[in-house]
């Protein structure tokens, strides 16, 4: 069995909470503790939208961790423009960090709705931010918002989303339950059925070791727990 991942989100979701706000010091020193007790990775926060966690990360460059994986966060690239030009991608490459965690758009009614983008669009900004990042040598980590929605909404189109962030060489696909909202035995059937239908795509065509697979919960209905033990159950190795 594969061992389980801890990534902490305490520096980054972890400050969305009313009168939950950090300094870039303050940061820091939750980061050493972290680290010390041995967790794999830490979400610092995001340098392209928030000035402090672009100063916490200028902090962090001069910082040794011995057990974690320091991890900067981010979303994919604007509509219509390249990676190269958007501000959110360069700022996730200036942080240096080990690792990055990108978000993308699972659930089409985002998409159209409140991006007011195209399926196709959003599928290319995903795979075109994975591999702008990728090739500067950094471990993806691809967080799929919204999937469960998406998901029962559309399957096919959550598919396609996954697998573009797999094309541009994703490490690992996060299932991301958002609205908290989901219940254990939906997140069960989920994973098995991406694990069937792209871990199988992934190993044999791609020449890859399959799909590795998180689990980010939120706990609006009372489930980030029990989801999360499910999610493991069923074959996520990295836990959010």
């Amino acid at each position: 069995m594969e061992p389980i991942l801890l990534y902490d989100t305490t520096l980054r979701d972890g400050t969305q909470g009313e009168n939950s706000s950090f300094t870039a010091d303050e940061k820091l020193a939750i980061a050493k503790m972290l680290d010390d007790i041995g967790i794999h990775y830490i979400e610092g926060g995001w340098p392209g939208s928030n000035p402090r966690d672009r100063q916490f990360f200028d902090l962090a460059k001069r910082t040794e961790f011995k057990h974690s994986r320091l991890t900067a966060f981010g979303s994919t690239r604007r509509p219509g423009i390249s990676p190269d030009d958007d501000p959110n991608l360069k700022a996730l490459i200036e942080s240096k960090t080990p690792a990055v965690a990108l978000f993308g758009k699972s659930w089409g009614l985002h998409v159209e709705r409140i991006m007011e983008n195209t399926l196709e669009e959003n599928l290319a900004m995903i795979s075109d931010s994975v591999k702008f990042l990728k090739s500067g040598n950094r471990e993806i980590i691809y967080d799929a918002e919204h999937f469960f929605d998406g998901y029962k909404e559309n399957r096919e189109y959550a598919f396609k989303t996954l697998d573009a962030a797999m094309e541009g060489g994703a490490d690992f696909i996060v299932l991301c339950d958002t609205n908290g909202g989901t219940l254990p035995f939906e997140i069960e059937a989920a994973i098995a059925d991406v694990k069937e239908v792209l871990g199988v795509k992934y190993r044999g065509e791609h020449k890859r070791s399959g799909i590795r697979i998180g689990i980010h919960t939120h706990n609006d209905c009372g489930l980030a727990v029990a989801n999360s033990i499910t999610a493991v159950k069923a074959g996520a190795t990295m836990v959010h």
